[in-house]
């Protein structure tokens, strides 16, 4: 057994999640945990990039380098605030912080900044980094890589099992041996959040106390349901480059609501976008199970809705098997490294649609 530290910073932006684990690659252990803020002022720059506003080749480079600074001074963090000797650690697994993700472009690409060399010579520690880009080189989505690690995790469970994550993007694991897939479903709390930062002011709805004051208005919903992608069939991925406020905005077009029916309405649109996925994957004679993490498993509203529309599912929260739900994505970049640094494959074809296994990111020592 082996000790990896993984960074995970998400499209949310809420801030960056390490986790300390230890892991063969069969049997993970999560060992400690921390949260560490982004500024503010960086989280507005990276948000200027991801919804396309003009930048610079200049601007681009100073992101990377001070999002480099802050997923080191994390696990600095997290190594002071748990007394750990960093000689111990084999690897640390860092995602970056997704600016832009086009799989589906003429020429593919992602781009997740974010210097691991920064990360590399502060903490003393390998890192490995830069996993999307080896699995879209081979014809993949790049994305989402979780599906593999959940598939460590989960295998030997009888249930139908579905690993439901929702951050700012909402994807699903569909457990099932050697069929085992994933996909990104649609928006999680991506456009919540953007709306609740513009008309109220606060990065997110605690407790869904605003979106359950408002009403779903629904002519907006069937507006909002024949987004193009929601019909893709997987392998499929997306981001902020196309769920984001400018495409909130464009919807919004033509309707005079309140704010917080259109709080509402989001929620709903998540709920039932999920909802459409899971409903496909029930099986007869077994129990089904949805097992929720990320940040919008702490949201009743949406945990109700989905409950309300799967009558046929079991919801629950990944912690029944041991695992934290708020540090599942960090413990999988952990996850990640370690199979880099064994050369091992750390993609899943069937989820990522790439044409075979490989080993994924770039190892970055430290001195």
């Amino acid at each position: 057994m082996e000790k990896y530290i993984g960074i995970m910073s998400g499209t949310s932006l809420d801030g960056v999640d390490t986790a300390l684990v230890e892991t063969d690659g069969q049997s993970i252990q999560l060992l400690a945990q921390d949260f560490f803020a982004i500024p503010a002022d960086l989280k507005q720059d990276v948000l200027d990039v991801c919804i396309g506003q003009q930048t610079t080749l200049v601007n681009i480079g100073e992101i990377d380098h001070r999002l480099g600074k802050v997923f080191a001074d994390a696990v600095e963090q997290l190594i002071n605030k748990n007394s750990l000797d960093r000689s111990t650690i084999t690897a640390i697994g860092s995602h970056g912080q997704t600016v832009f993700h086009a799989p589906d472009s003429t020429y593919p690409f992602t781009m997740q900044i974010g210097d691991a060399n920064i990360i590399a010579a502060q903490t003393d520690i390998t890192t490995v980094a830069d996993f999307r880009r080896k699995d879209m080189a081979l014809g993949g989505q790049g994305a989402p890589l979780v599906p593999a690690f959940h598939k460590a995790l989960f295998d030997h469970l009888e249930n139908n099992i579905v690993i439901l994550n929702i951050g700012g993007i909402a994807n699903i694991s569909i457990i099932n041996g050697d069929q085992t897939s994933g996909y990104d479903t649609g928006p999680g709390n991506m456009l919540m959040d953007a709306w609740m930062q513009k008309e109220f002011g606060k990065p997110y709805d605690k407790d869904a106390k605003i979106a359950r004051s408002g009403k779903v208005n629904h002519a907006l919903l069937q507006r909002l349901l024949a987004e193009d992608y929601l019909q893709l069939p997987a392998p499929k991925s997306t981001g902020r480059e196309l769920f984001n406020l400018p495409w909130l905005e464009q919807h919004l077009s033509g309707f005079t609501l309140l704010p917080e029916d259109v709080l509402a309405t989001l929620a709903e649109f998540t709920a039932l976008t999920i909802a459409e996925q899971v409903k496909g994957l029930t099986q007869n004679n077994t129990e089904n199970e949805l097992l929720v993490c990320g940040g919008g498993a702490q949201n009743p509203l949406l945990m109700a809705r989905m409950q309300d529309l799967l009558p046929e599912w079991q919801l629950g929260n990944t912690l029944k098997y041991g695992i934290d739900s708020d540090y599942m994505e960090a413990m999988a970049f952990a996850w990640l490294a370690h199979q880099t640094m064994h050369n091992l494959p750390g993609n899943l074809p069937a989820a990522t649609g790439a044409t075979r296994l490989a080993v994924l990111g770039a190892i970055y020592l430290p001195g």
